[in-house]
């Protein structure tokens, strides 16, 4: 997943790797463990997949130092691995990082994957409250049964808080949305997309 976070900043702009590190701290680290051990790393398998490039920094400066670059080659990886979701791609600490790239997905792919996440949930929610019933009916501990009610309610709220994103994206898709052209937009996978009219920030960061 880490090769998903790089990629996604080096979208943005080139970076290099020091700024790169900070950047993942600032827009990742609140919900994503960072492994810096594994960025230079990682860098290097890009680079030598093809997926980003060195170049020069023409920012000014006396010392100009090369920056990460990503190339053609890497924007569809990063498509990729942002569109994968099966299996064990989506962990706890996984979804929250491909979420922070969503703008880059078209809407019916956002819609797509949100529901997988859903649907998901939804299934845990179910496991979770028989398991609430059981411990209830068992006579188990009160602070086991707390820490089950608590999964239950964070669940409930998770569940609650994707129906909004999907029910905001599924607006949005009917309705077309309106780009800085100012024309309705048939946008490409890789232009990044904005954000679904009506969420607010209480809703991207949840309830």
């Amino acid at each position: 997943m880490l090769e998903l976070a790089v990629l996604g900043l080096l979208k943005e702009q080139p970076l290099h790797g020091y700024a790169l590190r900070k950047l993942l701290t600032q827009r990742l680290g609140a919900f994503w463990r960072v492994s810096f051990g594994s960025l230079y790393p990682t860098l290097r398998k890009l680079e030598r997949a093809g997926a980003v490039e060195r170049v020069r920094d023409e920012g000014g400066g006396r010392r100009r130092r090369q920056v990460y670059r990503i190339t053609a080659q890497g924007e569809q990886q990063f498509l990729s691995l942002l569109e994968a979701g099966d299996g064990g791609g989506w962990e706890e600490e996984k979804f929250p990082l491909r979420l922070a790239f969503f703008r880059y997905l078209r809407p019916e792919t956002r819609i797509r994957l949100l529901e997988r996440r859903r649907a998901e949930l939804v299934q845990r929610l179910g496991d979770s409250r028989t398991s609430l019933e059981r411990a209830h009916a068992e006579g188990t501990d009160g602070y086991v049964v707390a820490l089950i009610r608590h999964g239950v309610e964070r669940t409930e709220a998770d569940v609650a808080w994707l129906d909004d994103l999907i029910a905001a994206e599924r607006a949005l898709a009917s309705g077309g949305e309106a780009n800085p052209h100012g024309h309705t937009s048939d946008r490409g996978a890789d232009e990044p997309s904005a954000v679904p009219q009506g969420l607010g920030d209480d809703q991207l960061r949840g309830r």
